[in-house]
């Protein structure tokens, strides 16, 4: 009888085990993408800083010294990446010489394995349409990936090599763009450049209003001054929930070797000075972008930095989301 109740109680054991296997087995399985996937649209930023990155080549400043000796930095040039997880589709807003990581951060978060179904160009400047020459044979060889920019653009990207050669072949398909003119992307998502004075010597320069399901950015990376634009910028940062503007210097201070007036930008301080008169509610709307690798908001440490976020603004990051 005695041997009986042991294998009873063995059996029981070996039941217990099973049953605890099974449901650590199962517990561990990820959940369907069906369950886990994510609805809307969203804005993530790729990128901060100014055309030449940070550290910048040949800066012998203390702001590049120590990231050029590490060789550490996972600072990126400006870029927002746009996704569309309805319709599984994302877009890029520049080609940037850092487009290569930009790209691949951004399919990670779509979960988008595939190329960008759009990128959107501001302007021709080195930090803004670089990153094109990656989709040529020399690199991706990719089959009329769509390119939006305005008419000069275009003209520019088509009479010059060697982007030229990605148009000769194919490896981009150019779609012109019209000042103030919707770009419908699907019915809760559109795209509108508008024109913004900057230092024009290859082509216009524009700004994009991203409008998706319910709430919209304006991305202005570059302009040279609030006060030449036709538009009045405390305006515009009415009519959106999010305003990604210049921030490329905190003053005119930092630059000292070069003439200011030789690359004119509206300095943090002085839009901190026009924005004076704005709630709360709107101050909160902007983030800083596109910083010159001089400027002290790059570090997080810096009274600039510290000044700029109590007075209610923001300073981008990499990787910052946003719904639309």
């Amino acid at each position: 009888m005695l041997w009986f109740l042991k294998i009873e109680s063995m059996k029981r054991q070996v039941a217990l085990v099973i049953i605890i296997l099974w449901f650590c087995l199962f517990s561990c399985i990820p959940k369907s993408n069906k369950q886990s996937k994510k609805t809307g649209i969203e804005l993530v930023v790729l990128g901060t800083v100014q055309d030449a990155g940070s550290p910048q080549v040949g800066c012998e400043k203390e702001c590049c010294k120590a990231l050029l000796k590490s060789g550490l930095s996972d600072r990126m040039v400006v870029s927002l990446g746009l996704i569309d997880h309805d319709r599984n589709q994302q877009y890029l807003f520049e080609a940037t010489p850092n487009i290569s990581m930009q790209l691949a951060h951004l399919q990670r978060i779509s979960n988008l394995y595939q190329m960008p179904n759009g990128i959107f160009l501001t302007h021709a400047h080195i930090g803004h349409y670089t990153g094109l020459m990656y989709f040529g044979k020399e690199a991706m060889n990719c089959n009329k990936l769509p390119v939006f920019s305005m008419e000069q653009m275009q003209e520019f990207l088509t009479m010059n090599g060697p982007w030229d050669q990605l148009v000769k072949n194919e490896n981009i398909k150019l779609i012109t763009l019209e000042n103030e003119k919707a770009k419908v992307l699907d019915k809760n998502l559109t795209v509108t450049p508008i024109l913004v004075p900057h230092r024009d010597e290859y082509s216009e320069t524009v700004g994009y209003i991203i409008s998706g399901n319910e709430k919209s950015a304006l991305f202005i990376p570059d302009i040279d001054k609030w006060s030449k634009w036709e538009k009045d910028i405390i305006t515009e940062i009415a009519k959106v929930d999010y305003a990604f503007i210049d921030g490329t210097f905190f003053s005119g201070v930092e630059i000292g070797h070069r003439d200011i007036a030789e690359i004119p930008h509206p300095s943090i301080e002085e839009s901190i000075q026009l924005f004076q008169p704005l709630s709360k509610n709107e101050r909160k709307k902007i983030h800083f972008i596109h910083f010159n690798h001089t400027n002290p908001v790059l570090d997080r440490r810096s009274k600039e930095y510290k000044t700029i976020i109590k007075e209610g603004y923001h300073i981008a990051q990499k990787n910052d989301r946003f719904e639309l």
